[in-house]
């Protein structure tokens, strides 16, 4: 038989380093499947119960966890090993009082911080692409994967404070001027600043926005940054 969705292992040395892994340990780690997230960008759910978290010692122990229904991701149980796990996914464990969000910082692309359980079912995704339907309603399409049909007024670029595991739209945080915005990627990922100017894309150049970051202006692509409030983070970042 032929082998599904592509290779089920990684050779550690290729593997993002705010996985956490050793790199001279065995050969290979497992990875991740397609799925919500980018590959480059996400961590599977055995390495992020194993490495990241270190409450398991060995893939056997995160096994069993995983295949025993323990591990909610969104609200929902996730059974599989090599489920990606990334921005802004909530993640639980049963028999566990913490629950974790997946955020950039200075250091790491993505580190789980620990939530008020008030937050567990609130979660911001942003817009990544919007198509019209009848009616004058919207398809819109987030950065993890989810999709809704909604006659809620976005852009691209925008960010949604949805309500998971049912994707009910809360709030919208329109990406504009003087809004606070978090940077996802980059050599400044993790930094939250004060939005200043937004620049429209061009031909050979994409759309660009200028942050305030402490006492410095940066240029960066608008697909790397997220708004996530007025004057303050709407959720728990830190």
């Amino acid at each position: 038989m032929v082998s599904i969705a592509g290779s089920k292992k990684l050779k550690r040395q290729m593997a993002p380093q705010f996985w956490g892994i050793g790199r001279k340990d065995k050969r290979f780690v497992i990875t991740v499947k397609p799925g919500p997230h980018k590959k480059s960008d996400s961590i599977p759910t055995a390495v992020f119960l194993r490495d990241m978290l270190t409450i398991v010692t060995s893939l056997r122990e995160a096994k069993a966890a995983i295949y025993s229904g323990s591990v909610k991701i969104d609200g929902v149980v996730r059974k599989s090993l090599h489920h990606a796990i990334g921005l802004m996914d909530v993640v639980e464990l049963k028999g566990m009082p913490e629950i974790y969000r997946l955020v950039p910082t200075e250091k790491k692309l993505l580190e789980p911080i620990k939530i008020n359980e008030s937050e567990k079912s609130k979660k911001i995704v942003r817009v990544t692409s919007k198509t019209t339907l009848n009616k004058g309603k919207l398809q819109i399409g987030f950065h993890d994967g989810r999709s809704i049909i909604s006659d809620t007024k976005v852009s691209v670029g925008d960010t949604c404070l949805i309500q998971i595991p049912e994707v009910k739209i809360l709030e919208v945080i329109k990406l504009e001027i003087g809004c606070q915005g978090l940077v996802t990627r980059g050599n400044n990922a993790g930094q939250i600043g004060k939005i200043e100017t937004i620049e429209e894309g061009t031909f050979i150049l994409p759309k660009r926005v200028i942050v305030t970051l402490g006492d410095k202006k940066i240029e960066i692509p608008a697909d790397i940054i997220m708004p996530i409030g007025k004057e303050e983070p709407i959720i728990q970042l830190k």
